[in-house]
């Protein structure tokens, strides 16, 4: 019963890093971005990589994402072990079951943002005109049913990040990974995309993955895992923020 709990339980895992360790050689020196990392995100979860510039959150980031390769250690996605793939199945992978955002949009600027959310599709096999009417449909969910044919040009920087998460979920990914998905954005936007994304975490049961600095992730993710210099420094939930926040109220409510 024991060894069946276990395998229920590790088939829930969406992904799994297990003694992550990325090296960078600058010269004759050696630099280590990550030192060790192993983590578990269980599938349907919203979770946070938080961490000051240089922590090692954005290189686990594209270790996940199968942006970048370990120096050792693994990646698994689905149970698969990423590194063991070849390029053309790590690119099906990446199609098929990743969704990207990130901080600078990446949009193709001589496309319409009808376009920029097509040619996943596209490059997926989906015949143009069925990826026409599911990319308005993608637009029209975040709200941008009436700018399909502008260009990035033409929209603003909430709009563009907009464009993006309906190009993440172009190709019904699994797991959406999002680098600094608020950096470029006011605050009410920002507010405006987080809360996107966890309805989309909610709604559709999307794993969210987020690499961050913005504090509003907090009210929104079910766990915060804090990177210092290449390790996880620690794990938090969103149940043990609240308590946290609760007894600091509480100080200052009997201080007053």
């Amino acid at each position: 019963m024991m060894a069946e709990a276990a395998i229920r339980a590790e088939s829930e895992l969406i992904v799994r890093t297990r003694d992550l360790v990325r090296v960078y050689r600058l010269g004759d020196h050696e630099v280590y971005a990550l030192h060790g990392v192993t983590l578990d995100v269980s599938r349907g979860e919203y979770v946070s990589i938080m961490g000051p510039s240089g922590s090692g959150k954005s290189t686990l980031f594209n270790m996940v994402g199968g942006l970048d390769k370990p120096t050792r250690g693994s990646v698994y996605i689905n149970e698969v072990d990423i590194a063991q793939l070849s390029p053309a199945e790590l690119a099906y992978l990446r199609c098929h079951t990743i969704g990207y955002i990130f901080q600078t949009f990446n949009l193709i600027q001589v496309r319409t943002a009808l376009e920029n959310v097509t040619l996943p599709m596209l490059f997926a096999g989906l015949a143009a005109d069925e990826a026409d009417e599911k990319g308005t449909g993608l637009l029209t969910m975040v709200g941008l049913g009436d700018r399909l044919h502008h260009r990035p040009s033409e929209l603003s920087g909430g709009q563009q990040q907009r464009v993006a998460i309906a190009r993440a979920l172009a190709n019904d990914p699994a797991i959406i990974l999002a680098d600094e998905p608020t950096g470029n954005l006011d605050l009410k936007t920002g507010k405006e995309i987080i809360d996107l994304l966890r309805d989309l975490n909610v709604n559709r049961g999307v794993t969210i993955i987020s690499a961050t600095h913005d504090l509003k992730m907090l009210d929104v993710s079910d766990r915060i895992v804090y990177i210092r210099d290449g390790r996880i420094a620690k794990i938090e939930t969103r149940e043990e923020l609240k308590l946290q926040v609760g007894q600091v109220e509480g100080i200052g409510e009997e201080t007053w």
